[in-house]
């Protein structure tokens, strides 16, 4: 079971500036864990993948027949939420799966004051 307590205390390793670098270069794939009803109302970081947390379980893990078509356990990974929690839960998720570089980046307002651009 993840905590709120250790995800908190996950290092992002990554700026927000050098993750929106990285996908915009194509060289990072960028993962928003948020609600379907968060994502609504403001959007998502531009090329991102949409993957609520609640369904991270199954379409993160490469043996799972819903494992998601944009993922590859051997590209690197950056996941952001609201506030940078959540993203902590899935950066630990995501290498328990043997993702070998994730990235918690924090939260959307980290990627757009990082100069990211949104997309609706």
């Amino acid at each position: 079971m993840f905590s709120l307590l250790n995800a908190r205390k996950t290092t992002a390793g990554l700026s927000p500036r050098d993750a929106v670098a990285r996908a915009t270069e194509d060289r990072l794939t960028l993962i928003d864990v948020r609600g379907h009803d968060e994502l609504a109302r403001t959007g998502k970081a531009a090329g991102a993948v949409h993957i609520p947390l609640m369904l991270l379980q199954s379409q993160a893990d490469p043996r799972h027949p819903e494992f998601h078509p944009a993922l590859s356990a051997g590209h690197p990974v950056a996941v952001y939420c609201a506030s940078g929690a959540r993203s902590g839960l899935a950066k630990q998720m995501l290498e328990g799966f043997g993702f070998a570089e994730v990235h918690n980046i924090g939260g959307l307002g980290d990627w757009t004051g990082a100069g990211g651009p949104l997309e609706r």
